[in-house]
């Protein structure tokens, strides 16, 4: 596979700009920069002129499960938004609802120029989940969320014994973990502290590091939330997650908005990572992450779109230009500058789903997973930077072609692993019919 002549952002560790191909063989980038003469007759050409060409975006927080769900739930805050709308929308999932926004998802992303994902599911219907995702074609690590904790205000079909929710993951591990030439992959998936008895955060700790496989959780996303937990265990979340066993390089927590500097320190020292999700954070009105913050205490970030009920898109270009610009008028105007926020939406979700070395940069012996981003639309002119266009001014709708390990998943703006004329007709007529 070879995209061809393009203006390439590799994002390895000296920023390089290069100009010319990128060529993948066996799903193994091969060639960077200048033209690629091919030693074999069985090849495609990719024409990405006028385009950039980079890593695909790599999301490390996002939920598939709730698509059908855009729109439905705006205006809210944290909790309301949980109790009064999302717990009872995912309880009524059922296999073929499930399989519906999920497929809508994995469109929306791929479409959109992602191309690997940390996904969190619901208790019930996960592999749906998977299933959908193999079917596109996208990288993704997903989870089922886990929550035994007992609340009233969850509903019935929410609900889990300590042990179901532990045999459910096992037999999704043993399932999915490493299927798919290891495209798919799974991560425990606790939904926050508050969800969850402290045996089974306990539990998951131990397991996620016998198994081999990561953690994904919420923490410290909106004060009523921060505020519960503290009644709780007399402690912030962050404290908690590590007492509890749960803090590591394999772990990822979304939001990590309202943290003590002991609790920045202390996910730097554990080597945990943390996704900032900037569109979701302001239209719930939990806050905005403390970014410069975490940075410079050592903390690896990666960008998520979060859910379609709490941001109602998963552009992961709309995500890359808020975190460009959010933290800015209060640290400063030279705060995480273009290449800086790129590599965050790129290597920085990478390393967050423990595949830094495996993706989110375009270097020799790394899996192919990239994308081609048409820089020729009005809205990117006149170019100065590619790294300024892609970081301010590139949306969406400009990526051109998409490939993941090695394969073109979407050519010249068109999909070709899902129908999606069958996607958009399934996903109005499941959601009209759950909603109803």
């Amino acid at each position: 596979m070879i995209f061809r002549n393009g203006t390439i952002l590799t994002i390895d560790p000296g920023h390089r700009v290069l100009a010319g191909d990128v060529a993948t063989k066996d799903g193994v980038i091969v060639h960077v920069g200048g033209t690629y003469t091919p030693q074999t007759s069985d090849y495609q050409i990719l024409d990405c002129a006028g385009c950039v060409i980079m890593p695909g975006l790599v999301q490390a927080h996002v939920h598939t499960c709730q698509t059908l769900a855009r729109g439905r739930a705006d205006d809210l805050e944290l909790l309301d938004w949980l109790r009064n709308v999302i717990w009872p929308y995912e309880a009524s999932l059922d296999e073929a609802a499930m399989t519906a926004s999920a497929e809508l998802a994995c469109a929306e992303l791929l479409l959109g120029g992602t191309t690997a994902i940390l996904d969190m599911g619901t208790v019930h219907h996960t592999d749906q989940v998977f299933a959908a995702a193999e079917r596109s074609g996208i990288r993704a690590t997903i989870g089922k969320a886990m929550m035994d904790a007992v609340d009233p205000q969850i509903p019935t079909g929410l609900r889990e014994s300590t042990q179901h929710s532990l045999d459910e993951s096992a037999r999704l591990i043993k399932r999915w973990h490493g299927t798919a030439n290891e495209r798919l992959r799974y991560a425990y998936a606790p939904r926050f502290v508050l969800s969850c008895t402290d045996e089974l955060l306990r539990e998951v700790g131990v397991q996620a590091k016998a198994r081999g496989v990561g953690i994904h959780t919420h923490a410290s996303e909106n004060k009523g939330e921060v505020a519960l937990v503290r009644d709780r265990f007399g402690k912030d979340n962050i404290h908690v997650l590590d007492e509890l066993g749960l803090l590591g390089p394999h772990t990822c927590i979304a939001h990590a908005i309202h943290l003590s500097d002991d609790e920045r320190a202390l996910l730097a020292s554990r080597g945990a990572h943390v996704c900032t999700c900037p569109s979701s954070n302001l239209k719930l009105a939990s806050g905005i992450c403390a970014l410069p913050e975490l940075i410079a205490a050592g903390v690896n970030v990666g960008l998520g779109a979060d859910g379609a009920p709490c941001n109602n898109n998963l552009d992961g270009f709309t995500e890359l230009r808020f975190v460009a610009l959010l933290h800015k008028p209060r640290s400063g105007p030279r705060t995480l500058p273009a290449p800086e926020a790129v590599k965050l939406a790129t290597l920085g979700g990478a390393h967050a789903l423990g595949l830094g070395t495996q993706i989110g940069s375009l270097e020799l012996g790394k899996r192919g997973d990239l994308i081609a981003v048409d820089v020729t639309p009005l809205h990117t002119l006149p170019a100065s930077s590619p790294w300024s266009q892609i970081a301010y001014a590139a949306k969406s709708c400009d990526v051109r072609h998409v490939a993941v390990d090695g394969s073109v998943v979407v050519r010249d703006k068109s999909l070709l692993t899902l129908d999606i004329a069958r996607i958009r007709a399934s996903a109005r007529d499941t959601a009209a019919r759950l909603f109803r």
